[in-house]
């Protein structure tokens, strides 16, 4: 297997960093999040309400902070503008950190709700040093393509999986100008991926969680792909699957054709 489908750089002069990410959203226990890192995880996402990882990070990055690279952001709430650096400031008190590596506006689904306020609150962020790289969390694939052509941010955060490859038109083409970050997120699809379709044979093929991070992680343009297990044994599971390496093409043809399947489904989830 090539390491580079297990490590890649994040983004242009990133740090290397392991292609799947943990996101601590949903508990999946401290000797959890411990394992991964002993396992070569280094990406970490959280939210300042994933305590279990934000305690894990803050003792383990004791005297070797650059190792890690931990994700974070201000979320782009409808009925009120977050103070992107009132949250950035939290964040650091919670990781007792300088600096955060990405910081990201986060849940933008409309071109109009990145104003020009929050844009400008990253930009001076990282003018500052309090945060190595800046970028967006967006549903809008063709506004994501649009920035990331520009090159004004660093990362993009988007949802990619089996069931949802717009991002290989609208986002994917773009990115080679500026070479940003990318992280990809919902490689099950919300586990719609892990189970059969309506009408779909008894007997049929279904895939399998490893299959679904290793059909993202077999596309180049995304560098690493978050996995939120919900316990050890998830967690474990996922990372062994990708000792496998990259799908064959067979294997890609297949979740395909069943993410197609699960994507013309009458109930259709985001």
């Amino acid at each position: 297997m090539s390491s580079s489908f297990l490590h890649t750089p994040f983004g242009k002069d990133g740090p290397t960093i392991f292609r799947l990410g943990l996101s601590g959203t949903y508990r999946p226990g401290k000797e959890a999040i411990r394992y991964a890192v002993d396992n070569g995880v280094n990406f970490f996402f959280a939210y300042g309400f994933d305590l279990q990882t934000v305690k894990v990070l803050r003792d383990i990055m004791k005297g070797q902070r650059e190792k890690f690279v931990i994700a974070t952001g201000a979320y782009n709430l409808i009925w009120t503008h977050q103070n992107v650096r009132k949250t950035l400031e939290k964040r650091l008190r919670q990781f007792k950190t300088d600096y955060i590596d990405t910081f990201l506006f986060l849940g933008v689904m409309k071109e109009k709700e990145f104003t020009a306020r929050a844009r400008e609150d990253l930009i001076r962020l990282r003018e500052q040093g309090k945060v190595r790289r800046i970028g967006l969390s967006t549903h809008d694939r063709k506004f994501a393509g649009k920035l990331a052509d520009e090159g004004i941010l660093d990362a993009f955060m988007i949802r990619y999986n089996a069931a949802h490859r717009g991002a290989e038109i609208d986002i994917f083409p773009y990115l080679i100008k500026h070479d940003p970050g990318l992280i990809s997120y919902t490689a099950t699809r919300w586990s719609f991926l892990l189970r059969p379709p309506k009408g779909y044979p008894k007997e049929g093929r279904i895939p399998t969680a490893g299959e679904c991070y290793r059909f993202v992680l077999s596309n180049p343009h995304v560098d690493v792909v978050l996995n939120a297990p919900r316990n050890f044994a998830r967690l474990k599971e996922n990372l062994d699957s990708l000792q496998a390496g990259p799908l064959s093409e067979e294997d890609m043809n297949f979740m395909r054709d069943f993410g197609d399947r699960v994507h013309h489904t009458k109930k259709y989830f985001m």
